[in-house]
């Protein structure tokens, strides 16, 4: 006698509307629970505020209230204990929370999803995460900001190269190159406050679209998650992801800022260069050749931005076609926002070690300044300062003088008075003194310049804006 293969059982989740299980393949595509366990500690503090509301509100009783909550922190001194024990049958975290209260607590523990769907569930868990993500890097720009201005502040007038298509254009100083880095961390910074501000609303109660029949406060449950207050569209509540994509847009601008650090910091190290050393902590060797140090930690942050930018082209793409409200697509805003926060983690630590490590090698730059003719332009300001000669054509008398070096073989600064006087008449030995790169630098005292004066200003004013 054959015997008939048996159905699945019927998903306990899903009560009586469906009369079996669902297929193995369903099950792996469908659970999620190997990646939103990450949300445990969300879900549980939602859960016992949602539980205390209901309470208060006399939707469901005190005693039932009271094992709720108790049961609700043994769940969580499990997970956080590595005793529990997530099962994929039940799904997502939420239902795994729910069904090991159950174990705990029995029957009351099916009281506590009353008024509210693991729609704005999930959507208030996934909020609560992301603004604990964004507190977290906070912490780490502001110590990335300090690196950066610590080195700033001890080079405030070492002299280097600075660049425009990375041709040497004028002299500058390592600590004002530093604090461009400084001033766009604190934008970074100023988005991710941004970004906290604007997320900060409470979906919970938005139940799976339409809201709840209950008597529910929202307000009070707003309040007690620290939201400033409850969304005010149930609609929106559940199927927003705005927060989300905002949290990889300014991610993925901040990952810019340190992989264009991370390539200097490369390029830096190289040898036509020889800038900066880092210690052996950041760097690597070869495993052929001796002689090599290699910037891998700068490489690998330099690398991880794709990531990061890739995270937040995921989600564009998932929700792009979405219509109102949920729907299971939005299952996948998860995994791309939690390795854009793992990932910046760690790229803002490793730059951060970087620069306590880092060494500059003064005498490598102010050598590679001297190497270009940075002080052409100097000669062209001061014959427009001291002649009222036409900025245009006192550019081109700078050309003409630069030219005439490059014939002579020699810098600008090298020339003679008589050199200089053979090109333009005007010039005199004050012309000289402003090709001394020095002294050209000292005059850059323009709001936001380069001279050292300026430098030591900035780094103070920096330090009291960012981390006063």
């Amino acid at each position: 006698m054959s015997v008939k293969p048996s159905k699945p059982e019927a998903s306990t989740m899903w009560g009586g509307r469906f009369d079996a299980g669902p297929s193995e393949v369903m099950s792996r595509i469908n659970a999620s629970i190997d990646f939103d366990k990450r949300l445990y500690a969300q879900d549980i503090r939602a859960s016992k505020a949602h539980c205390e509301m209901l309470v208060r509100q006399k939707i469901i009783a005190a005693a039932d209230g009271t094992a709720i909550q108790a049961g609700l922190d043994k769940v969580l001194a499990e997970i956080e204990a590595g005793t529990f024990e997530f099962k994929t049958a039940l799904e997502d975290i939420h239902m795994n929370v729910e069904g090991h209260l159950k174990d705990l607590i029995g029957d009351p523990a099916g009281r506590l999803h009353t008024a509210r769907s693991r729609n704005d569930q999930v959507a208030t868990d996934f909020r609560l995460w992301v603004r604990d993500a964004l507190d977290a890097l906070e912490i780490g720009l502001r110590d990335l900001q300090a690196a950066l201005l610590d080195q700033a502040e001890k080079h405030f007038d070492a002299i280097m190269p600075g660049y425009t298509h990375l041709q040497t254009a004028q002299a500058v100083t390592v600590g004002h190159h530093l604090l461009a880095y400084v001033e766009m961390i604190g934008r970074d910074r100023s988005r991710a406050a941004d970004c906290r501000k604007r997320m900060n609303e409470s979906p919970l109660g938005s139940g799976a679209i339409a809201g709840t029949s209950f008597p529910i406060d929202r307000h009070f449950t707003a309040q007690a998650l620290g939201f400033d207050r409850p969304m005010a569209n149930s609609m929106d509540g559940v199927s927003d992801r705005d927060f989300a994509l905002e949290y990889m847009a300014l991610a993925s601008i901040l990952a810019v800022h340190l992989s264009r650090l991370a390539e200097e910091i490369v390029v830096w190290m190289s040898e036509p260069f020889g800038f900066v050393k880092l210690s052996d902590a950041f760097t690597s060797g070869s495993s052929m050749l001796p002689q090599k140090r290699n910037p891998d930690a700068a490489e690998l942050v330099r690398a991880k931005t794709g990531r990061v930018i890739g995270s937040l082209n995921s989600l564009l793409i998932v929700m792009k076609g979405l219509p109102l409200t949920y729907s299971k697509d939005m299952q996948e805003d998860k995994e791309p926002t939690f390795e854009t926060a793992d990932t910046l983690a760690l790229c803002v630590a490793a730059m951060t070690g970087m620069l306590k490590d880092m060494t500059f090698r003064t005498d490598r730059l102010a050598a590679a300044v001297n190497a270009a003719d940075t002080t052409a332009i100097d000669i062209a300001d001061w014959l427009v300062r001291e002649k009222s000669v036409p900025f245009r054509e006192a550019h081109h008398v700078a050309g003409r003088l630069v030219k005439l070096a490059e014939t002579k073989g020699c810098r600008l600064a090298q020339l003679s008075l008589a050199d200089l006087q053979s090109v333009e008449p005007g010039l005199t030995e004050a012309a000289r003194a402003v090709l001394d790169v020095n002294a050209a630098l000292q005059t850059r005292t323009s709001f936001g310049g380069p001279a050292p004066s300026r430098v030591k200003e900035a780094c103070a004013d920096a330090r009291e804006r960012f981390l006063g």
